[in-house]
């Protein structure tokens, strides 16, 4: 019979959503400052006062840390959006987009745009944790216009939805210098893709 303590369990912390609030907040600035591939654990560790081993426990990694940063401090989703109609819906989120946080998520993401390239495991945790959950509640949406008869299942625009939402987010920027912000979101969906949709 062996005589050994047994070893304790592992215990995972759970942070206050104020406490990881924090810690995204310090991610986000510490990108804006020096850009995903000069960000280390150390530089989010020092600037939050919290040991490597806690964010390490938290989140697998950089990529997943980065990648719930930006998830948290989106500025417009579907989740929980139910207004009864596809026009409706697409309203409530862009409306939920702040002019000001806008322009500094825009900022972000071009500087992200090179690293996401070049960086399969940031691609891949983007994809997890911002892309493939938006696709799902876009996809929801779009099904239950389908089944209140708004939308033909056969519509030939649904496929695109997604890419006509990017488009609007990443092409004023591009083309006006200017950051989207909730009037333009607004008026780029009842000017490009409720037409598109036929509703």
């Amino acid at each position: 019979m062996s005589t050994e303590s047994p070893k304790p369990a592992v215990r995972r912390t759970r942070l206050t959503p104020e406490r990881e609030a924090e810690l995204y907040e310090a991610v986000l600035a510490i990108l804006r400052e020096v850009g995903y591939d000069a960000l280390t654990m150390d530089a989010v560790a020092a600037r939050t006062h919290s040991s490597k081993a806690t964010l390490y426990r938290q989140w697998r990694g950089k990529p997943e840390l980065v990648a719930n940063a930006l998830r948290h401090n989106k500025p417009g989703s579907l989740e929980g959006v139910d207004t009864g109609t596809v026009r409706g819906d697409l309203h409530a989120m862009v409306c939920q987009a702040d002019a000001e946080q806008m322009e500094k998520d825009t900022a972000l993401l071009r500087g992200l745009g090179h690293a996401v390239h070049t960086n399969p495991e940031l691609h891949r945790a983007l994809r997890e944790v911002l892309v493939e959950p938006e696709m799902g509640w876009l996809d929801e949406m779009l099904r239950r216009a389908v089944r209140r008869g708004e939308l033909a299942a056969d519509n030939p625009a649904i496929p695109f939805v997604a890419h006509m939402m990017i488009g609007g987010f990443l092409a004023r920027p591009l083309i006006e210098d200017r950051a989207p912000d909730a009037e333009f979101l607004t008026h780029y969906v009842d000017a490009v893709i409720i037409p598109a949709l036929g509703v």
